[in-house]
């Protein structure tokens, strides 16, 4: 028998009420739902994460190449795109384009539009995810890619 505040408490009983050990046993489900339900999903996002931000620095990157080359003649750039890298870092770079005019609004540079003030440059990158858990909620469509354009002005 061992004294428990001021009573003769047995040892079958001390145990049934303390039950101390009750949460050492849960611990590693607590930890695996925690890490199933929670790390793995930002894990996928994390990831997405750096991949956009990844391809846009190859867009900028890109970007800075082009403006210290410029075509030669903005209507008819198919000998200097030919010269251009299909990639950098890793990331594809297509549908390369010289444009005239607006922003939002641009047509292809032509004899007819070349004496807009403002001329730039479009392209585009895809971006290809493959989350582990977050695939419904990220991704529509399989292979789940994503496009990102682009566009520098240069003029």
């Amino acid at each position: 028998m061992v004294a428990r505040r001021g009573r003769l408490v047995s040892h079958t009983k001390s145990f049934i009420a303390n039950q101390r050990g009750a949460a050492a046993l849960e611990m590693p489900i607590v930890c695996l739902f925690m890490m199933l339900s929670l790390l793995v999903p930002l894990a996928d996002l994390a990831i997405a994460g750096f991949q956009f931000v990844s391809a846009w620095g190859a867009l900028r990157a890109f970007g800075q190449y082009v403006q210290y080359r410029p075509p030669p003649d903005v209507t008819n750039t198919s000998s200097w795109t030919s010269t251009l890298p299909t990639t950098v870092a890793g990331y594809g770079i297509s549908n390369v384009q010289v444009l005239c005019g607006d922003t939002n609004a641009g047509a292809v540079c032509s004899s007819t539009n070349v004496t807009l003030p403002t001329k730039y440059y479009s392209y585009r990158t895809t971006v290809t995810l493959s989350p582990m858990v977050l695939g419904p909620l990220l991704c529509n469509a399989n292979p789940c890619s994503f496009t990102l354009p682009y566009s520098e002005r240069f003029q």
